[in-house]
């Protein structure tokens, strides 16, 4: 014969577990310094300033955005990319593809036909820099989190970079911003002609195409920019096309017209602050901490200093 208080005491148990669960749920994690915080209370020597001759300013329409290049991973590209725009390449020249969730791109919209624009001093195309040895990277910091695409990940002078000690190879990764060289099926064919930017998840291209830089100042307006209706995102009618007005080094722009951008230092302890208020997310919005951050997510601080002022606005790359 059944007894008629075991589904009465299942609802009584049931019902204590609910209370416990949402008592459990309810409970704030404690408070942590957020990454404004710790913006906030860093130093000067917790910055640097942009080396202007490893800087390009693009002028578009929306206004200019800064470009910070990294010879240690692609000298040669690098250095082709500067011949590019002191002969003044770029200029005219226009963002001709934005692939949604993928890439902006600019460079030729005439590459494919007679009227390519012709190269004076530059080289087409150079040997792929894919990946340089460990030991050229000098500035690498380490971050604990496990990654899917490289043996150890971390950053390197902001950069953020995977690296393969069996190998004895690092590389540029492939996150939001980062800038690369377009190029054919044929690993050597790029030079630096055809550059795009990052505007999605596209970590799979590491190792895989060269990577020169970032974009320090205007991924925003990048990113809003119309999609592309043709295949892979080409804009197919040239009105649509973004207008280059110039692409110039900042060491050749007289200074009181460069832009004063200063990058949080990598290596720093501050910097360290910074991804663990991300990696383990504390007050009254956050219910479960993650205790993890993917390096594509590792936010790199960036502010702009206004002469003769305090530092103004900042921002996370």
């Amino acid at each position: 014969m059944k007894k008629a208080y075991f589904p009465f005491r299942h609802t009584i148990l049931a019902a204590t577990c609910a209370l416990f669960a949402a008592a459990a749920g309810a409970r704030e994690l404690p408070p942590k310094p957020s990454v404004a915080d710790i913006v906030k209370a860093s130093k000067p020597s917790d910055w640097r300033p942009l080396d202007p001759d490893n800087t390009l300013y693009m002028e578009l329409p929306f206004g200019r955005v800064v470009i910070e290049l990294a010879p240690t991973f692609a000298p040669n590209h690098v250095k082709n990319i500067k011949a590019l725009v002191r002969e003044h390449y770029f200029d005219g020249l226009a963002v001709v593809r934005v692939q949604d969730n993928w890439v902006v791109q600019w460079g030729d919209p005439n590459e494919d036909n007679d009227k390519v624009r012709p190269i004076k001093g530059a080289q087409k195309t150079l040997k792929a820099e894919f990946t340089v040895p460990l030991r050229n990277d000098t500035h690498f910091t380490r971050m604990k989190d496990v990654d899917g695409y490289a043996p150890q990940v971390g950053h390197s002078n902001g950069f953020p970079v995977g690296r393969d000690p069996k190998t004895g190879e690092t590389w540029l990764a492939h996150c939001y911003g980062m800038v690369g060289v377009g190029r054919d099926n044929d690993a050597d064919s790029g030079g630096g002609t055809a550059l795009y930017a990052v505007i999605g998840p596209a970590r799979h291209l590491d190792r895989n195409i060269t990577v020169v830089g970032r974009v320090i100042s205007g991924m925003p307006q990048l990113s809003a920019l119309p999609r592309g209706p043709a295949p892979m995102g080409f804009y197919d009618k040239p009105e649509m096309n973004v207008p280059i007005a110039s692409v110039k080094v900042a060491a050749d722009v007289p200074a009181d017209q460069r832009s004063r951008f200063e990058v949080m230092r990598t290596e720093s302890a501050v910097y360290q602050s910074v991804l663990d208020a991300q990696r383990n997310r504390g007050g009254p919005w956050t219910k479960v901490a993650a205790g993890h951050l993917d390096l594509c997510a590792a936010p790199t601080p960036v502010r702009e200093q206004k002469p003769g002022s305090e530092p103004g606005f900042w921002q996370l790359l």
